[in-house]
């Protein structure tokens, strides 16, 4: 098998604190780290690497004293008062093993729980030996059974014998790494950890058992559990006398048999200590029970994690090997693999069954203090950090591992909760240059997804990082209901450019992007406004969107809303203090655009607030305005505070043109505005608007026609199958009905006859009809 299974057997500690990195992942090790430790050269000759082959193999002598002395000191403790001499000098070796034991640990590094660096200072190495297990390793190896004799055999000597129990961790630990090791059945090995707890149990409750009989005195000896034992004609009244395996034997029995409460009667307690001991050890036996069983019945229903774990990394092996993949992806996917084995207390699996809105209320609990002081988020509204700190997810990475590359496409945005990375990039030559270092309250991938370009550097991890991600989807759904944070979040990144290279070199492409975001959003605010959305354009403004901003025509939100005739979102615009008399690209102020569509109720409101026309050339508009016979157009002009006296560039006042193109209507709402009848044209001037001189005149004024049709103009066109006539407009409008009847020949009462214009309204004076102008005559009866 390869690499990936050996790291499977590295040490797996108890799960701590759900932000204690250092109890959380102290059992992941792999020699591919030891490449990326800054600060974990071994510059010390005679300081050992944990995994070093030599250290293995003493690793392994000492698991094999250490489950001598697990088994041992019961039995010393039940059954000797001072060990024989063949048992004594195999106990002072053990004793002496573990103490050369206790030298080495001061000389192998250790893996830094919180940095995750390998260190191999003798000074930490030794404070934290010191800290941890020193002194119980040490008094273990205390010669006891000499103390015990030189101290007058005291009893409560040999009761510090129990201290050797310490050394059992050494086995749980070899468990542990069996039970991980995928080249062994975990069934044979969970079975074999059972069979060792049970067999150790009831071990230790024998050597208890004995020990109870030999401390009362030898003249009440039978009346002990023992002593007072009868196996047929075989008396156990002389116990002490009988093989020592013998006793051990028939202290086990009843010990087993005590455990399985089966008891057929024959050893049973006799005395007072006796019966309280058995209370307490059938007492233990019922949690131990359930402890086997529910063991059992886990292997038989494949409930365990660790089984699924096992049987995980075999698919995976076995995919791995299908595919040839190299050494260096291995590695890095099966480290991944058991950190994903032992992080089942991370939000995706301890809260996957909990409601949305109380996962929402733990994720503020857990990360808002990192995301809070995040520079990026810096003043950044409370809504919107809430509704980040409910998108993240926690992750976990290990040293070496590379979390984003040079000129990826990324798709995550990661906060730094603890740990250490460095930001790298790659030159052409393909050598690396360290641009920066990236630690706590920190944040990467920012400028990729709000700038929409490629990952500019590489980052690496250097000590074990917790970090926050969050998916660039949900960013930007957030960003586009908080605009004003995501402006807030654009200053923010462009901050300290001057003294940050990497920023200062993408200064470009962050401007780019402002530009872009601030020309996107102008268009939300005008659509909105363009549309009659008003409770759409409310939730952009008051998100931070500018009311003044205008598109790439120069309009802003009110020039549309004032074309369409939306009065409410007209009022609510000027309530937010936009400039009324904004022009756009063509010269165009909002109230204009509402006389050119002929929004009465919005000219009454711009107005009111004191809005103007502002043009350049007043003068050659208004000309214009008259020559096009759009006498409602004129009169909005008028009324809204155009002055009618305004000149051209040929010093003619619109009167002067009206006159001159024989417009009655227009020369008289002019002159009703208040156009002076004084003012001289500039001599000798060939007017930009030309008369029709050739047709004509009636009293110094140029006579209108009309063409009149006798069917509606609401028609069909298929069934517009009648000319028309084209008549002189006379004086009065009954003449008009009655000139276009007879030429019509429409022989019906006149007086049930009406006059409509193009769009189907009722005529009803004479001067409302221009010059050219189409119109229907049509009885009364069927409009």
């Amino acid at each position: 098998m390869g690499d990936e299974e050996e790291e499977l057997n590295d040490d797996v500690s108890s799960r701590g604190n759900r932000f204690s990195l250092a109890e959380t992942f102290r059992w992941l090790d792999s020699s591919e780290h030891r490449k990326i430790d800054s600060d974990g050269r071994n510059d010390h000759r005679f300081i050992i690497h944990p995994k070093n082959r030599w250290y293995k193999v003493w690793e392994t002598f000492i698991l094999v004293w250490a489950i001598y002395s697990s088994l041992f000191t019961p039995m010393e403790f039940g059954f000797f008062r001072g060990l024989p001499e063949n048992l004594f000098i195999l106990d002072i070796v053990g004793q002496i093993a573990f103490l050369v034991d206790i030298v080495i640990q001061f000389f192998v590094a250790f893996r830094d729980g919180q940095t995750y660096k390998t260190d191999y200072k003798p000074t930490h190495i030794a404070l934290r030996y010191l800290k941890s297990h020193f002194f119980l390793d040490f008094v273990s190896c205390f010669p006891w059974d000499l103390i015990y004799k030189a101290s007058g055999k005291h009893e409560l000597v040999r009761y510090i014998l129990w201290i050797r129990l310490f050394r059992v961790r050494k086995v749980i630990e070899f468990f542990q790494r069996l039970e991980k090791d995928t080249r062994i059945n975990y069934l044979f090995t969970r079975i074999l950890k059972l069979v060792f707890v049970e067999v150790y149990c009831t071990h230790t409750a024998a050597c208890i058992f004995y020990y109870l009989a030999t401390t009362i005195p030898q003249e009440n000896e039978g009346y002990t559990w023992i002593g007072s034992l009868k196996l047929g004609d075989y008396s156990y009244e002389n116990f002490r006398k009988i093989d020592i395996w013998k006793r051990y034997i028939t202290s086990l029995y009843f010990a087993i048999v005590t455990m399985a409460t089966v008891g057929y009667g024959d050893i049973h307690a006799v005395n007072q200590r006796e019966m309280i001991f058995v209370m307490i050890y059938v007492s233990f036996d019922m949690v131990l029970g359930a402890y086997l069983i529910g063991n059992i019945t886990a292997l038989i229903v494949k409930g365990s994690n660790t089984e699924r774990f096992r049987d995980k990394m075999n698919e995976l092996i076995s995919f791995m090997n299908r595919k040839k993949l190299g050494r260096n992806i291995r590695s890095e996917i099966t480290r991944h693999v058991r950190l994903q084995y032992d992080s089942n207390y991370t939000d995706t699996v301890m809260l996957q069954d909990i409601p949305a809105s109380i996962r929402a209320k733990i994720a503020q609990l857990l990360y808002l203090p990192y995301i809070e002081k995040i520079p990026l988020f810096k003043d950044c509204s409370s809504e919107f950090i809430n509704q980040i700190v409910i998108r993240v997810h926690e992750e976990y990475f290990l040293p070496g591992e590379v979390i984003t590359e040079q000129g990826n496409v990324v798709d995550h945005l990661y906060f730094v909760c603890e740990g250490s990375l460095e930001a790298l990039v790659t030159r052409t030559d393909g050598s690396e240059e360290s641009v920066t270092f990236l630690g706590p309250h920190t944040s990467f991938g920012d400028i990729s997804i709000i700038c929409n370009i490629s990952q500019p550097f590489t980052v690496r991890v250097c000590e074990l990082c917790h970090l926050l991600r969050l998916d660039k989807q949900s960013f930007s759904n957030i960003l586009e209901i908080y605009f004003q944070d995501g402006r807030k979040i654009l200053n923010n990144l462009m901050e300290g450019k001057e003294s940050n290279e990497r920023i200062k070199k993408l200064e470009s492409d962050v401007m780019i992007h402002i530009g872009k975001q601030e020309a996107e959003l102008a268009l939300k605010v005008n659509s909105a406004a363009f549309q009659g959305d008003i409770y759409h354009l409310k939730s952009l403004i008051h998100a931070g969107a500018d009311p003044n901003k205008t598109d790439y025509d120069g309009r802003s939100p009110l020039h549309l809303a004032a074309s369409r005739g939306y009065e409410d979102i007209t009022l609510f615009l000027i309530q937010e203090g936009v400039d009324i008399n904004l022009k756009d690209k063509f010269g165009t102020t909002p109230l204009l655009e509402a006389v050119k569509a002929g929004q009465d109720g919005v000219i009454g409101l711009l107005v009111q607030e004191g809005a103007s026309f502002d043009l350049e050339d007043s003068g050659n508009f208004l000309c214009t305005a008259v020559v096009k016979g759009d006498s409602d157009f004129l009169k909005r002009l008028l009324s809204c505070g155009m002055n009618p006296n305004t000149e051209d560039y040929d010093h003619r006042t619109p009167l002067h043109v009206a006159a001159s193109e024989g417009l009655f209507l227009m020369a008289k709402m002019l002159v009703e505005a208040g156009a002076s009848l004084l003012e001289d044209a500039k001599p000798h001037q060939s007017s930009i608007h030309p008369s029709s001189s050739h047709e004509p005149q009636e009293d110094g004024i140029k006579r209108r026609k009309c063409t009149v049709f006798p069917f509606n103009p609401h028609e069909a066109k298929d069934e517009r199958n009648k000319h028309g006539v084209v008549i002189w407009i006379p004086s009065d409008l009954q003449k008009l009905v009655v000139t276009a009847a007879k030429e019509l020949g429409l022989s019906d009462d006149l007086a049930s006859f009406v006059i409509l214009s193009e769009e189907g309204g009722r005529i009803t004076d004479i001067d409302m009809i221009s010059d050219g102008q189409k119109l229907y005559l049509i009885s009364d009866t069927t409009d």
